[in-house]
Order: structure tokens, then C-alpha cells, then sequence
């Protein structure tokens, strides 16, 4: 299970020596060479920094929610779906995320219902044409989600249509909330560059005319070095700078990549 495998993660970190501070960085400071941190009124220098914050859910903010997370409320079916064989689920969205969500699901639960909020779908073409024409899968209009249901469980929904203000309930057995994610980069902000939806620009998704932007203290190009940010020393990994995949396994992928080439830059760098 995952928090079993962070935990042997964590154990295997801190008998090779890591320091572990647990805490919420407030602020960041990048633009000298000894890179700062403050955990509070804490100040951590490093001559390199890994950003591993990952992404926030955007939840549906109703204030039944909370109560059914991880009991029918979900938000990653390739995490959970298999859970949900034979059984009805609802996913609540309208982009490419929610409708992929739709179609993975298909594979295990017996009815997919889509609720979105609009009268039509933007996900990309192509992926509304492969929605529509599984018989799994239905849509609910220019509706929102009011309530979530049940006992231990989800055994329900409430939904009002957004036109007619009309109230019906859906009966269900799983809720996936798929109307997108937050980066966790407000600290971040202003000292490296972003993208326009919030996630951290390294190496490998800097466009061809922002790789310049890497420079060294001296305002010299430098080695392009793989999941570093825009500046030198500073690497991202995981979920705070992929907007594709969102998966453990990459973001675990991503966190090897980033610690070889900080190991990297810093013997190159004596």
C-alpha cells in the first residue's frame, strides 16, 4: 500500500543519514548562491534544492465531501476503480482528465455517469468521440454536484440542474471528482518560472526559447541539466511539474532523476 511504501521510503532516507524536518515552508530565497528556506521562523541554506510538493486536489467544496474520502469518494480510478466492479459510479468534470477517467472505469463498474457543469465537453475531440460511443457511459447536464450521501459509504448524490434550478438524486456507489488539480507552488512563485496553470517549468517542458533562461550566477548559459528549474541548482520532480502522466510511479521516477543530476551538478560543480 502506499503509505507503507512512503514509510519504508522515509526509513531507508533517514538511516543513510538524511535530516528530516517535519514542518510548512513558508518562504523560499533563490536568487543568492547559498539557496534559503524557512519551515517557519526556521532558515534551512543549501547549496541545491529538490521541489517535490506535488499537486492539491480541487475538491468540490460541498460540506458532505470531507466525510466520504477514501468511502466512495475518490479522485484517481486507476487508483481505485478496481474497487468499483459491477458497480455504478459517477465521475464530476468535463475536461480530458474527467473523461479518461470515464473511460478507465468503464472497464470495471457496470454504469459510468459524467456530470459537468456546462452543455458541452473541453476535452479534445477525439476523446469525446471515444466517451460517446461507449454504452457505458452517460452525461448529466449543466448540473452540479449539492450532496453526497450515505452511511460508512457513498450510496448517493444529489445534483442541481444550474438552467432550472431542479434537484434530483442519483443513486450510486463511488464519486470520482475529477475537475482538475492545484500545484502546490505558492512558495515557489516569482523565484522560478511557472506555467500558466501553476506547475513548476524544468529542463524537459521549458520551450526551446525559455532553455536560455538557465543561467549560472554570472549570468552565463550553463549545462542543461534534466529536471532542473529556471535557475541553476533548483530541480523540480513529481506531480508540481508534470501535467501529464500524475501517476506514483513516475513522480517516483522523476524524484530518481532530479537526485542524480543534483548529484551530478554538484560534483561538476566541486
Amino acid at each position: 500500500m502506499g503509505p507503507q511504501l512512503m514509510e519504508n521510503m522515509r526509513k531507508q532516507a533517514t538511516g543513510l543519514g538524511v535530516i528530516e524536518v517535519t514542518g510548512i515552508v513558508e518562504k523560499v530565497e533563490f536568487k543568492e548562491k547559498s539557496f534559503k528556506v524557512w519551515v517557519g521562523e526556521n532558515l534551512y541554506l543549501g547549496r541545491s534544492v529538490i521541489i517535490a510538493t506535488g499537486t492539491e486536489t480541487k475538491w468540490l467544496g460541498i460540506p458532505t465531501e470531507k466525510k466520504f474520502i477514501g468511502r466512495g469518494l475518490a479522485t484517481c480510478a486507476t487508483c481505485d476503480g478496481f474497487f468499483y466492479k459491477d458497480k455504478k459510479v459517477v465521475v464530476v468534470g468535463g475536461g480530458d482528465t474527467a473523461l479518461e477517467e470515464a473511460l478507465f472505469l468503464t472497464k470495471f463498474a457496470s454504469e459510468v455517469t459524467v456530470i459537468h457543469r456546462r452543455d458541452s465537453l473541453r476535452a479534445s475531440k477525439v476523446m469525446q468521440e471515444r466517451v460517446m460511443s461507449n454504452p457505458k457511459i452517460s452525461f448529466v447536464w449543466n448540473s452540479v454536484v449539492e450532496e453526497v450521501k450515505g452511511d460508512d459509504n457513498v450510496k448517493s448524490i444529489s445534483i442541481k440542474n444550474i438552467i432550472s434550478n431542479e434537484t434530483s438524486e442519483i443513486v450510486c456507489d463511488g464519486v470520482f471528482v475529477a475537475i482538475g488539480h492545484r500545484p502546490n507552488t505558492t512558495p515557489f512563485t516569482g523565484q522560478v518560472k511557472i506555467d500558466d496553470k501553476g506547475f513548476i517549468l524544468t529542463s524537459i517542458n521549458l520551450k526551446e526559447n525559455q532553455k536560455s533562461n538557465i543561467k549560472n550566477q554570472n549570468g552565463e548559459e550553463e549545462t542543461i541539466y534534466k529536471m532542473m528549474t529556471s535557475v541553476e541548482g533548483v530541480f523540480a520532480a513529481g506531480d508540481v511539474h508534470d501535467n501529464l502522466y500524475k501517476q506514483a510511479i513516475t513522480a517516483a521516477g522523476f524524484g530518481c532523476m532530479a537526485a542524480l543530476e543534483v548529484e551530478k551538478w554538484l560534483g561538476e560543480k566541486k
